[in-house]
């Protein structure tokens, strides 16, 4: 299926400006709060990506009504008229995306019942749902396995409860604030994740009467409260995908202006871009990136959640790192399996090598379980053009970095992945000189 595929003509430095909107990992939950109030809600700056259309689908079957607004990016979703959805229909979203188990705890308030189908999303690691319910049952819910999914009731109104979260969850922290803000009674959570899309969420609801305060240990606390209304809201814009152009300017020797980038969410990825070479500059529009010359540095490198370097930075910057003078250490510590991608960097002429310990830095919950989550990369080497398959999203946006930094033609299967979590890419890709092609 040619159409799936891109011709990337590598050794040419990107140059020029793009502009990012709204997080992605911010855009789909606040659509689901939507569901949660009594009034429409209005959401800006809402990038055009595969993800939003899911969620939109989803709403629209659940008899949610959403339009475009006044400006571009602009979405205004009215709940007044929510219904159950046909399983059937519900069923054909199975498998595109992770968020329709986000709409049990909205759903539970607003019908009484929700089915939730199998859930796809990127393929990095343990990603289990199983705590998904674990949590709606401690809010009251009940949980019935069919063969096509997930049947939950709340036979009566969910109720508040403590939480401790085994590990600073970003989807286990938006389950428990979209169920307990509704919910009878108080909520606690503890180790909950704290991210800026997280934050940001908690600023959604808040607008829409929700009482929620976060302390600085990981707590937050939830007031459930007996209605919430709509919501006028900017969305943050995506660090992740700033830090992918960001990324790519370095590995390819080039300058990008990332517009609407923000630096208060990118402090940790700015201070790392810095030490390996890169240079920035922070204006009010947004912020450049460039490829300064001269040789990169090796660095030592930790994922870790909010406030450390977000695992979903790590990708795009190895790519950068094959290109440094030295050995650079990578240790992977929130997916298990997010390392994967780095066998067609080596296909490609990189000098990576995995290991299963916790290299450079403190220990990890996946040391000593045989998961190959760590790397040396050995730099600087010549990347060449190869034939690559986009394993998910972040990496494959990894790939096509790669691809656009090495000499000769690449092929890339899968490209449509990508649409997930970077609207518009090919024009971006065009803007920036980028040589690529649709054979």
């Amino acid at each position: 299926m040619t159409d799936d595929v891109l011709l990337v003509h590598g050794g040419t430095p990107l140059d020029g400006e793009i502009r990012v909107r709204g997080a992605k990992n911010l855009v789909p939950k606040a659509m689901v709060a939507a569901l949660l109030g009594s009034e429409p809600s209005r959401l800006r700056n809402v990038p055009d990506i595969r993800d939003v259309r899911v969620v939109r689908g989803l709403l629209q079957l659940h008899g949610t009504t959403v339009t475009a607004g006044e400006e571009t990016g602009e979405l205004v979703l009215d709940p007044s008229h929510v219904e159950s959805a046909n399983v059937a229909d519900i069923d054909a979203h199975a498998g595109s995306s992770r968020i329709p188990i986000l709409f049990c705890g909205p759903l539970l308030h607003r019908l009484g019942h929700a089915f939730i189908p199998g859930l796809g999303g990127c393929d990095i690691g343990g990603r289990p749902v199983d705590f998904h319910f674990d949590v709606l049952r401690q809010f009251g819910a009940t949980i019935e396995k069919r063969a096509d999914g997930q049947y939950l009731e709340a036979p009566q109104r969910l109720r508040g409860t403590k939480i401790r979260l085994p590990y600073p969850s970003v989807g286990s922290t938006e389950q428990v604030l979209l169920t307990a803000v509704l919910a009878e009674g108080s909520t606690e959570l503890s180790n909950a994740a704290v991210e800026p899309e997280i934050e940001d969420l908690i600023c959604v609801l808040q607008k829409m009467g929700a009482i929620i305060s976060m302390d600085t240990d990981r707590t937050i606390r939830i007031t459930g409260v007996d209605k919430l209304g709509g919501y006028t809201h900017r969305a943050l814009p995506d660090r992740l995908e700033a830090a992918s152009w960001a990324s790519a300017a370095l590995a390819t020797e080039g300058s990008v202006f990332v517009r609407g980038a923000s630096q208060r969410a990118m402090m940790t990825f700015l201070n790392t871009f810095r030490k390996v070479g890169g240079a920035f500059e922070v204006l009010d529009e947004g912020i450049r990136f460039w490829h300064p010359g001269g040789p990169l540095k090796s660095i030592a490198l930790e994922t870790d959640v909010h406030p450390g370097f977000q695992t979903d930075w790590q990708q795009p910057l190895v790519v950068a790192l094959t290109q440094a003078t030295g050995l650079s250490i990578v240790h992977e510590t929130v997916y298990e399996s997010r390392l994967g991608f780095t066998s067609a960097l080596n296909q490609m002429g990189a000098h990576i090598q995995l290991y299963r310990e916790c290299l450079g830095g403190s220990a990890c919950r996946f040391g000593q379980r045989n998961f190959l989550h760590s790397a040396v990369v050995s730099g600087p080497t010549r990347l060449q053009g190869s034939d690559l398959v986009i394993p998910d999203l972040r990496g494959g946006f990894s790939y096509l970095i790669a691809a656009l930094a090495a000499q000769g033609t690449s092929r890339v299967h899968g490209i449509d992945l990508i649409n997930r979590g970077y609207e518009n890419f090919m024009n971006k890709l065009a803007e920036l000189g980028a040589k690529v092609e649709r054979p």
